[in-house]
């Protein structure tokens, strides 16, 4: 080859499709299928929604929102390719944010239910009123990141990659690639191989004539049919196809403004998941970049907002966002097609009442190897992709996320026991018993609250310690402090069966005190020292 062509290699253009965006679909397919299953087991089981309210209107707007939000991430990339002059940009993925997905059911909802039913009013009418709440906090999510837009590019200037991209390590360590893990060991005889072909798919680059994600599910559905993990079942079968039809689209702009003092008495809770989502966005925009796709953070952000918007103007209770594991897609060889593709299955398997069907033959165990190899992915970059002096800095953003899931497992724990009933509540009496094994849950319960932001605050705090910038840590920790003073992180309240955020005025003052005073203990630091940087954390080959 010329020396001329290995400096300037000839441009690519993109492709609406290729042949690995197959792998890259099922992935993302499962993730986005695994939040509409939550949707449909939560509003049915839980809030007690009928057949006519979910399918003839949740579910369409959720399919709208991700046919919109899909399509336009992957014309993002496709343009941004063009401009380039490049074909391998990765979509960024995008979908329903299951932690708004859990708040606004259990924490907006399920309240706004329970107290119209102990007012007199019949389940079904109250039923109603509640999906009435999530479509006012569901807009109230849009409409914080769709204002938080442009204060986006400002944050990721001042935060090290080291803090964005550990606190989404966290998460995938532990909520997605911990639980699939149980899983895979709890199903041996169905988990063990899927997972071995992805493994050796894309970390042994072994060719099996098919793309590797396809392979994987097959050998899933087989197995989990073929062992009896799944039967067939007559009864279940014919409740899948009940909801068959097309379901269309209405506007809900009246039921909006009926419950419009929702915003105002479920602040506490929207206005933290609409940071959560901010936040996530920006870290998720950050790990791209990482992996070496750049995208504009406003018009991301933007599109987040909106997206959310239209999605509880249509009907839909749940915000959508742009989604961990870019990095996992791109190194998978998943490009633009596997984004829209997404988008068109969801939204079809949303508006035609399919998706109990697709369920049915397509166990979670079958895909979720894929969904386990993108959180191995996503714990590597945040140490590759970051400075060498900067890997304590990583492990200290991995440890907030890390206990939020241990509290979530105690939960769980006491709830399979017996607690979390009104026969036996949750209550600070169980904090002494955690003690007896020298378990000091109550410390899990307030990194818990609002953990991805104090597992970024920590990790910029090390970076700039490992730096010798003091002063921009104690920054940050003042910062911290801020938060916690108004209830942002770490102050919980206990319910019937949970912990919970409790926001006002000096609700995490503890906490609020414990990081004026490390500011104090950094800014004397500063005093004694002078700033002595040992590489940028932007660039790894500084080190």
């Amino acid at each position: 080859m010329p020396e001329n062509d290995r400096v300037n290699p000839p441009e690519k253009t993109p492709h609406w499709f290729v042949r690995r965006d197959i792998d890259g679909f099922f992935g993302l397919a499962l993730d986005n299928l695994i939040q509409i299953l939550l949707i449909v087991s939560l509003c049915q089981g839980v809030l007690g929604f009928s057949r006519e309210l979910l399918y003839d209107r949740v579910l369409p707007a959720v399919a709208l929102s991700l046919i919109v939000g899909n399509g336009y991430y992957s014309w993002l990339a496709y343009r941004q390719g063009q401009r380039e002059g490049r074909s391998d940009l990765t979509a960024l993925p995008y979908g329903i944010n299951t932690v708004s997905l859990f708040a606004y059911v259990f924490l907006v909802m399920l309240p706004v239910k329970l107290a119209a039913v102990a007012g007199g009013m019949a389940p079904e009418a109250a039923a109603e009123l509640a999906w009435k709440a999530g479509l006012v906090a569901c807009l109230g999510s849009g409409a914080i990141e769709l204002g938080g837009a442009w204060l986006g590019d400002s944050l990721r200037r001042i935060a090290p990659r080291a803090a964005l991209l550990s606190t989404l390590a966290g998460i995938a360590i532990t909520f997605i690639a911990i639980g699939f893990l149980f899983r895979t060991f709890a199903h041996p005889l169905v988990g063990m191989v899927p997972l071995g072909a992805i493994l050796l798919t894309y970390f042994g680059r072994v060719q099996w004539g098919i793309p590797g994600g396809l392979l994987a599910v097959l050998l899933g559905v087989g197995l989990s049919w073929g062992t009896g993990l799944v039967r067939w079942d007559g009864a279940i079968f014919q409740a899948a196809l009940d909801p068959l039809g097309f379901h269309g689209l209405s506007l809900w702009i009246g039921a909006l403004w009926e419950q419009r003092a929702v915003f105002l008495n479920y602040f506490s809770v929207i206005l933290p998941m609409g940071l959560f989502n901010l936040v996530g966005s920006l870290q998720n925009l950050e790990s791209a970049e990482a992996a070496g796709d750049r995208y504009p953070t406003a018009p991301c952000l933007v599109a987040n907002g909106l997206g959310t918007l239209v999605a509880a103007v249509c009907g839909s209770c749940f915000p959508t966002t742009i989604y961990i594991g870019h990095p996992g897609w791109k190194e998978m060889g998943a490009r633009v097609g596997y984004s829209w593709l997404n988008g068109l299955f969801m939204g079809l398997f949303c508006l035609t009442g399919s998706i109990g069907l697709v369920t049915y033959f397509i166990p979670v165990d079958a895909g979720m190897a894929i969904v386990l190899w993108i959180g191995i992915v996503m714990v590597a970059q945040s140490f590759t992709a970051t400075p060498i002096a900067h890997a304590p800095a990583v492990v200290v953003g991995l440890l907030p996320g890390i206990a939020g899931w241990g509290a979530l497992i105690a939960k769980n724990s006491l709830r399979a026991a017996g607690y979390g009933t009104l026969q036996q509540p949750f209550s600070e009496s169980l904090v002494s018993k955690f003690h007896l094994s020298d378990t000091f849950i109550e410390g899990a319960f307030a990194l818990e609250q609002g953990f991805i932001f104090s597992a970024m605050i920590w990790a910029a705090i090390t970076v700039f310690i490992i730096e010798q910038r003091f002063a921009q840590g104690a920054l940050w920790s003042m910062a911290a402090a801020a938060l916690a003073w108004v209830g942002l992180i770490h102050s919980y309240q206990w319910t019937v069966a949970d912990t919970v955020i409790q926001m006002g005025w000096g609700a995490g003052a503890s906490w609020a005190v414990g990081y004026l005073l490390m500011s104090l203990l950094l800014g004397f630091a500063a005093w004694r020292s002078k700033p002595h940087s040992v590489g940028s954390d932007r660039d790894p080959s500084s080190i």
